[in-house]
């Protein structure tokens, strides 16, 4: 029986007796990697999946999945990797997994350390190290791999400590320092290593080696991390002091206690350690600002022999007068009360001259302004100031100036993992949703942590669900004297009216990044108003810039803006705001898909609002040169507005909107999510309402979408439901539309008979010039895949007339790229490519990224007829780009079969092989047997040029029974194999 070995602790790799078992590439060894740190348990697929793939599995996931597994399989031995109901699972008995093996010996070293057997401790460490070959994991990528290669460089960690601590009780100290030294310059910044090479210099007689280690170790720590060195660092240091430190001279300390639970902030704390002699710190409400001026202040690297100062100067409330600041000052600073000046500028100049004389550092919490905050500024090149605001001190002249940005995830989690201890590892997810729904300002973020503190009971999960009910937020971040509403409600109190309006229609709305367009509609003002009241907005910290002439009101800001508004606006006033916001948004998507390609036909409107003109005169209706790019910026925007509206009932304009966006940018650069959310909203809405006719409008467009997604089963079933509410609501030609649509997917997916009948069934009863031009296009489309081409080429003809007469290039590219195929099919080449290059040029000129690739695709299907293939090598490959960024599977597919094709007519058959059978497993994956079967014609092709002539005629022959139950043109065609060309 032979032996199995896995090994992760180096290069993944796998021994049978000693020899090297192949293993494949990446994926392979990452998929063992994950079954093995699973110690036994299942996997589930879908997870692999996203192990194996992380946010961007191909179509074909699962089907490569079974394939890596299957060859581990037939590498390891069919009883090392199992199959049960919640997966695939590693069986450890099977195998002598490095990995457990060093657990175990860890494990055993742990519990002889425990019990004082330090000879013993040190030998299992040593046996565990030498299963080491190199970094875990190594050549494997990806977050997975690199998450668990830290996790087991954390652990090797562990059991060298351990194995140290050994040595240390035995006595080995001159065989430490030398080890030590090594592992705290590998991990500066790992206080235990670093305690361990203290004691042992010291022990060794080498005193003055150890206090400079530890000064090293504060100076680093101070300077990277702002913290002070740990218990564990300092004790080791206190052991090598002979005697106390002589006392130093009194000097004022004024600073509040530094908070155990500061975390991150390295670059702000490095700036304020920086040259410049003042610093301001703004931010908005609770982002920590005066917890990081304390800190960077209490661990500046250099002395203060003056003393430190600390002021809250209470600017978002009623702000101190400078005078009383300065004579507490002086006080503090030794200067008798009878001896402090009477008037401002004595005490401006004596504060100065003390300062300047002794060298001190300031904090000047909450300042109110510049004017407030110059008479406080220390004098000397020896002095600092460390200023908080909530206002942008931007008039502070030689000021070093520092905004606060919310923490960062890794920041976040560290800071609520300080008070919820093990309950942020146990549920990360929960963990991460809490930081989002408090928007990662520390102050929201502080205070779920002392709650959490407070109910060790309390799984992470409960409050998450507390905190998404937007009702309940702020009612849940207070805690004590902290309050996440009290500290916003003193920069909203110090608003000017208008400021205070603007952010409760910003709350109220429910916008978090906008353009000042926005606010200009909500207040009812001209353009240049809005924009002035949005500089406020931002000097007061309550708005973020965010680029590009865009603005962002955080979360928690958002919320409290809403709060205000329910309580201080009428109801029936917000919601005409409301429609009012919904309405410009309509008019300005109209005007900016002018330019658009418009994919499908657009519902009726009503007569723009009589304001229209008014509006024209605010400068609200200000657009970009290209309106394309207007909508790709604002389509967040206009989303949120359909379901803003969609909430109140407002069920027209949201259904309006809804499907205006649709024939926009969404279609043209395949905004799924967006198209998704904006209907959805808009649907629940009309249902509300019981708009029959909206329903079935927006269910179209759902059906469309789908088609979109190439999930045509989908998008029939949405028509279909579209069709019945139309029935229900009389609305002929509605359903008339429904059905051209519906054709489309029919003709799609194969369904060719039944597709041309429902052209026929509703051609008779459409009335809209556009509507009736798209049928003439999709019957002959179809009549060409029936073979029928007399017929076809009248209906394409009728097609392009139509388009021409409406005036519509993008929709004259599209028959034009349509009488390209009808040519190839009848063999007129150079008719094809003439027509294909027009269709090209024209697509071109519209901006329609996606039938840019397909056009692309046809033109060069015409290319490599003509034997000119190689010329159109490099753009497929740019129009396969374009489908696979467009999520296109189709296109995806259709690319595969080209390029395959290809390679089969410059006699390369085996690569063509290799690529017809990738866009079969396409066309499975989006059940297109049709397509699947035209590709397996030209698989069959390649079989025989590569002799295997027994499976291309079975190959064949299964395409051509797909042919004749379809009834397409290729089942009356007669077998052939392409000529090679060069």
């Amino acid at each position: 029986m032979r032996i199995m070995e896995l090994r992760l602790l180096g290069p993944v790799e796998a021994l049978a007796d000693g020899a090297d078992v192949p293993l494949g590439g990446p994926k392979p060894r990452l998929l063992l990697a994950a079954l093995i740190l699973a110690r036994g348990r299942s996997v589930s697929g879908s997870r692999l999946v996203d192990l194996l793939w992380e946010d961007d599995p191909p179509r074909s996931a699962a089907g490569l999945l079974h394939t890596y597994v299957s060859g581990l399989r037939r590498a390891l031995g069919p009883d090392v990797i199992r199959t049960d109901q919640a997966g695939y699972r590693l069986d450890p008995d099977a195998v002598v997994v490095d990995v457990h093996e060093f657990d175990r010996l860890a494990a055993r070293a742990r519990a002889a350390a425990e019990r004082g057997e330090h000879d013993r401790a040190r030998d299992l460490c040593a046996q565990a190290e030498s299963w080491w070959r190199g970094d875990a994991l190594g050549g494997l990528g990806g977050a997975f791999a690199a998450a668990e290669a830290e996790r087991l460089r954390d652990a090797r960690l562990a059991v060298v400590q351990t194995r140290i601590a050994a040595l240390s009780a035995l006595g080995a100290d001159e065989v430490l320092v030398g080890e030590l030294t090594g592992l705290v310059a590998d991990h500066p910044f790992h206080e235990r290593l670093r305690a361990a090479l203290v004691v042992a210099l010291g022990r060794v007689g080498r005193r003055s080696d150890a206090m400079a280690c530890f000064h090293e170790a504060r100076e680093l720590l101070a300077e990277e991390l702002g913290v002070e060195p740990g218990p564990e660092l300092r004790e080791a240091y206190r052991a090598l002091l002979a005697e106390e430190d002589e006392p130093r001279a009194l000097v004022p300390d004024e600073l509040p206690d530094d908070i155990p639970d500061f975390v991150g902030r390295r670059d702000e704390l490095r700036r304020i350690h920086g040259g410049a002699r003042v610093v301001v710190v703004s931010g908005q409400p609770g982002a920590g600002k005066t917890t990081l001026a304390v800190r960077g202040v209490r661990t500046f690297p250099a002395e203060f022999p003056g003393g430190r100062l600390y002021a809250d100067l209470r600017g978002s409330r009623r702000p101190l007068d400078p005078f009383d600041v300065l004579g507490r000052f002086l006080r503090a600073l030794g200067v008798a009360a009878a001896a402090v000046p009477s008037r401002l500028d004595e005490r401006v100049g004596l504060y100065r001259t003390v300062t300047a004389a002794r060298g001190v550092v300031v904090v000047l919490d909450d300042a109110a302004g510049e004017r407030q905050v110059r008479p406080l500024l220390p004098g000397g090149e020896g002095s600092r100031c460390v200023v908080t605001t909530r206002r942008r001190l931007s008039a502070l002249e030689s000021a070093e100036h520092l905004g606060m940005p919310v923490l960062d995830e890794a920041e976040g989690l560290a800071l609520l993992a300080r008070a919820a201890g093990g309950r942020v590892a146990e549920d990360p997810h929960a963990a991460r949703e809490v930081l989002r729904l408090c928007g990662h300002l520390p102050l929201a973020v502080r205070i779920v942590g002392a709650r959490l503190a407070a109910r060790p009971d309390r799984p992470l999960s409960a409050f998450v669900a507390r905190l998404r009910e937007q009702r309940r937020v702020l009612d849940e971040l207070v805690v004590g004297d902290l309050e996440v509403r009290g500290s916003l409600a003193l920069s909203y109190d110090a608003l000017d009216e208008p400021g205070r309006r603007a952010l409760r229609g910003l709350g109220w709305l429910g916008a978090s990044d906008f353009a000042p367009w926005v606010l200009a509609v909500l207040l009812d003002v001209p353009l240049l108003d809005a924009e002035d009241v949005v500089d406020d907005l931002v000097h007061a910290q309550l708005l973020d810039v965010s680029g590009g002439g865009r603005f962002r009101l955080h979360d928690l800001t958002r919320i409290f803006a809403w709060e205000r508004a329910e309580a201080e606006e009428d109801r029936d006033a917000l919601a005409v705001t409301a429609a009012r916001v919904a309405e410009v948004c309509l008019l300005l998507v109209e005007r900016a898909a002018g330019g658009t390609p418009v994919k499908t036909l657009r519902p009726l409107r009503s007569d723009p609002p009589t304001q229209s003109r008014r509006w024209e005169e605010l400068g609200w209706f200000a657009l970009p040169a290209r309106p394309v790019d207007w909508l790709d910026v604002e389509q967040g925007t206009l989303v949120h507005v359909v379901e803003r509206v969609g909430e109140l009932d407002l069920a027209d304009v949201a259904t309006r909107l809804a499907t205006a966006l649709c024939s926009s940018s969404f279609a043209v650069e395949n905004r799924f999510h967006h198209w998704w959310r904006a209907h959805t909203a808009a649907l629940e809405s009309a249902r509300r309402a019981g708009d029959l006719a909206g329903q079935a409008l927006l269910l179209s467009g759902l059906g469309w979408l789908r088609s979109e997604q190439d999930r045509l089963d989908e998008a029939i079933d949405y028509y279909r439901q579209a069709l019945d509410l139309n029935d229900r609501a009389d609305e002929v030609s509605a359903a008339s539309v429904t059905r051209l649509l519906l054709a489309s997917v029919l003709r799609e997916r194969g369904d060719l008979v039944d597709s041309l009948a429902t052209l026929d069934q509703v051609i008779g009863h459409l009335v809209d010039p556009r509507a009736l031009t798209r049928a003439h296009h999709g019957r002959g489309m179809t009549l060409l895949e029936l073979g029928d081409f007399a017929e076809a080429w009248q209906e394409l003809d009728q097609a392009l007339a139509g388009y021409a007469e409406l005036r519509d290039a993008h929709g004259v590219a599209l028959v034009r790229r349509s009488l390209s195929l009808a040519h190839r099919a009848e063999g007129r080449w150079e008719d094809a490519a003439r027509e294909g290059e027009e269709a090209l040029r024209g697509l071109e000129s519209a901006g329609d990224r996606l039938m840019i690739a397909y056009a692309t695709q046809s033109l060069a299907k015409v290319r490599i007829r003509q034997g000119r293939g190689e010329a159109v090598r490099a753009a497929l490959g740019h129009a396969l780009a374009t489908c696979h960024e467009m999520q296109d599977g189709f296109g995806e597919a259709l690319l595969h079969r080209t390029l395959g094709e290809l390679e089969l007519a410059v006699g390369a058959p085996a690569e063509a092989v290799v690529l017809l059978g990738q866009a079969i497993d396409w066309w499975e994956s989006l059940s297109l047997p049709l397509w699947r079967a035209r590709t397996q014609r030209d698989l069959a092709a390649a079989l025989a040029e590569v002799g295997a002539t027994a499976k291309a005629d079975a190959t064949y022959d299964e395409a051509l029974r797909v042919f004749t139950r379809h009834r397409s043109r290729e089942a009356r065609e007669p077998r052939h194999v392409p000529a090679r060309r060069g």
